[in-house]
């Protein structure tokens, strides 16, 4: 019984031995990629729609704008990870300056790091008035109708961005991330204006706006310049809120 009992040990260590043979045999060729995290920030600035950029300081791409980005290290989602990039390179905090934040799209073509396979998991934020100090990198807000020479595929996601953002603005009110607490119609629509890329017929578009009831006035006038005070406005709601499709 006991020569029997050792022999079914030998055999079952021996088939054991071969499974993790053809398993190393079947994996050895397997090398995952590496996985990174990206993020496009957006804000409207000089009525302009600006995406925040950093300038690289190491190759590749060593001198060129690119997005905030970094890697992903082990034992952290990829929410924690771009959180802890925002904050080393460019001194922001996620959570306390963007309005709006969301994970926007995962890269992964093959050929995008010339140091081999990286897949970056992107997010989109927006901001208002993003004035940064701090961090590692140098930064900078730039106009995307007017982009420097940027880096990896980055140039393609921000375009991408910008379309979800414009998509996003027809039924939510997700324009809020580029609005102070309070402001006025024409900053509103200056914001549209900005994400669309064109002008919208002003009475049209307040008329639609007003009509989705995000807003409530305050009770507040604003005044710039010599033009009229203009009722200031806040937005019922902090979360993002879904609405109707809205033509603009």
């Amino acid at each position: 019984m006991v020569i029997f009992l050792l022999h079914s040990f030998r055999q079952f260590v021996a088939d054991i031995n071969v499974r993790l043979e053809v398993i190393m045999a079947n994996t050895s060729d397997y090398h995952p990629p590496t996985l990174t995290v990206d993020m496009v920030v957006f804000c409207v600035e000089d009525a302009q729609l600006k995406v925040l950029l950093i300038n690289r300081t190491a190759p590749p791409f060593q001198g060129e704008w690119a997005l905030p980005g970094g890697y992903n290290a082990a034992g952290e989602t990829t929410t924690q990870a771009v959180e802890r990039v925002m904050k080393t390179k460019v001194g922001m905090d996620i959570g306390q300056r963007l309005g709006f934040f969301e994970q926007l799209v995962t890269v992964d073509t093959v050929a995008r790091d010339p140091r081999g396979h990286a897949v970056s998991v992107v997010y989109l934020g927006c901001g208002y008035n993003l004035s940064l100090s701090g961090g590692d990198c140098t930064h900078a807000l730039w106009s995307v109708d007017s982009l420097p020479q940027v880096a990896f595929d980055h140039q393609e996601i921000i375009a991408y961005g910008r379309d979800r953002l414009i998509a996003k603005l027809s039924y939510s009110n997700a324009v809020s991330g580029l609005l102070g607490e309070t402001f006025t119609l024409s900053q509103v629509q200056t914001a549209y204006e900005a994400v669309l890329g064109r002008f919208v017929d002003k009475r049209n578009f307040r008329k639609k706006f007003l009509r989705l009831g995000l807003v409530t006035e305050t009770g507040d006038m604003w005044a710039e310049g010599a033009h009229r005070p203009a009722k200031l406005y806040r937005f019922n709601s902090s979360e993002l809120e879904i609405f109707n499709f809205i033509s603009l």
